[in-house]
């Protein structure tokens, strides 16, 4: 591995400030080593960390274009390139508003199933709510016949009690909820 190279700063050091050497990195390990030492040797100091960047901005397409010209003969050898470079930004550009269109119709594919699968489950939780009624005012109506009070409702808002889905049917089988 080469040997750093180590100078002195050309800039006068500050009052309180003894000089720092300046070193040059000579490979990309050394530099890593070098920021890594510079980092460490304040370790209260945050270190900065940069944002990430956002998705580029296209241009604007252009409102008119004054010099029209194509890829005929009988163009300037110049201008071939000019062309090539105009007609590869346009596709650039058509190429990101498709995506921008196909990203925003996912979205909104994603979001009309998101409120599809909550109704389904807002009808499945009505339907089994109803259920339990029904087997609750059923379950009344047998106790009031029979001549016994209604059975009691859990103050711990449990929907089904634990006697009552293991009891024996009337097929001798068990009856489960």
């Amino acid at each position: 591995m080469a040997a750093s190279k180590t100078l002195t700063c050309p800039k006068a050091p500050r009052a309180g400030k003894e000089p720092q050497p300046l070193v040059i990195p000579r490979s990309a390990v050394e530099e890593q080593r070098l920021k890594l030492e510079r980092l460490m040797r304040n370790p209260e100091r945050p270190a900065p960390i940069p944002e990430r960047p956002g998705p580029p901005k296209s241009r604007a397409p252009p409102e008119f274009v004054r010099d029209v010209m194509g890829s005929s003969a009988g163009a300037g050898s110049g201008e071939f390139h000019v062309y090539r470079h105009l007609r590869r930004r346009e596709y650039q550009r058509q190429q990101e508003l498709e995506q921008r269109a196909l990203e925003r119709r996912q979205g909104e594919e994603d979001r009309q199933c998101a409120a599809e699968r909550q109704r389904q489950m807002e009808e499945r939780t009505a339907r089994k709510r109803k259920k339990r009624q029904r087997r609750r005012e059923v379950l009344k109506k047998r106790g009031k016949q029979e001549g016994q009070p209604a059975p009691e409702e859990s103050s711990t808002g449990s929907d089904t009690d634990s006697g009552e889905r293991d009891s024996p049917g009337p097929e001798g089988g068990l009856r489960s909820a």
